[in-house]
């Protein structure tokens, strides 16, 4: 059995100016004194505050991720940003294709697929979100939705450079949280349609310090991808510090 990594990614969606990420890393940083060093810890930060968050852990073992990144390397494209634009500020990761993302501003399967081969192409590790809606579960499609997210974002992408993260939109911000034996069954699933059967596979969606022991006990958890929680220095630290 190949050895997968334990990545914890908090993502802080649209939150945190640059003062505020610093003042973070000071209640942050102390309390990762004692983590494994098997453990990858990640920050996912607005553009704005990637230049700030790159200087001040530079040497620190965690690392920098982006929201988002384009297909091509430039362009008119008003909004968006490039790969070498994040690694130029120290950045090693990127989400793509996050439920919000496909919800709020059109991504689908296609652009999903496009925006991982240019992070790789970058040099970036990009982090693919999939899940289903409350109305897709409920209606038994959990199954072929998440069949047909991971194929079609695959195509032609390296998987000895990936994340996935396993978020279930009716579970992400709601306080909702998939069963851990579920989230378990899934990202099983999920590794099933991998050629890279060492591919870490998070799981995301109200992850807390409360339920995280449970969640990283699954087999098949290798992280978590932490919305809400990753806010607050204190929070997140014990999740990053989760006990197994």
């Amino acid at each position: 059995m190949p050895v997968r990594q334990i990545v914890i990614a908090g993502n802080w969606k649209m939150h945190k100016t640059q003062a505020d990420s610093l003042e973070f890393l000071k209640g942050f940083l102390p309390q990762l004194s004692e983590t494994s060093d098997e453990r990858e810890v990640v920050l996912c930060a607005p553009f704005t505050a990637l230049s700030a968050l790159s200087k001040t852990l530079h040497g620190s073992r965690v690392k920098i991720g982006a929201q988002n990144i384009h297909w091509e390397t430039s362009g008119a494209y008003t909004g968006e940003v490039a790969g070498n634009m994040l690694t130029e500020l120290g950045v090693r990761y990127a989400i793509v294709g996050h439920s919000e993302r496909r919800q709020y501003f059109g991504e689908t399967d296609e652009t999903v697929n496009w925006r991982l081969k240019a992070a790789q192409s970058a040099g970036l590790t990009p982090i693919l979100c999939v899940g289903e809606s409350k109305q897709q579960r409920d209606a038994g499609e959990t199954e072929a939705l998440i069949t047909r997210q991971v194929n079609q974002a695959l195509i032609d992408v390296d998987q000895q450079n990936l994340v996935i993260a396993y978020e279930p939109i009716w579970a992400i911000g709601t306080g909702d949280t998939c069963e851990a034996a579920e989230a378990n069954r899934v990202i099983g699933l999920i590794r099933a349609q991998l050629e890279n059967a060492a591919v870490p596979i998070q799981y995301g969606g109200s992850v807390k310090p409360g339920n995280v022991d449970e969640i990283m006990a699954q087999p098949e958890i290798d992280g978590a991808l932490v919305g809400g929680a990753s806010l607050a220095p204190d929070d997140f630290a014990r999740i990053v510090n989760f006990e197994s």
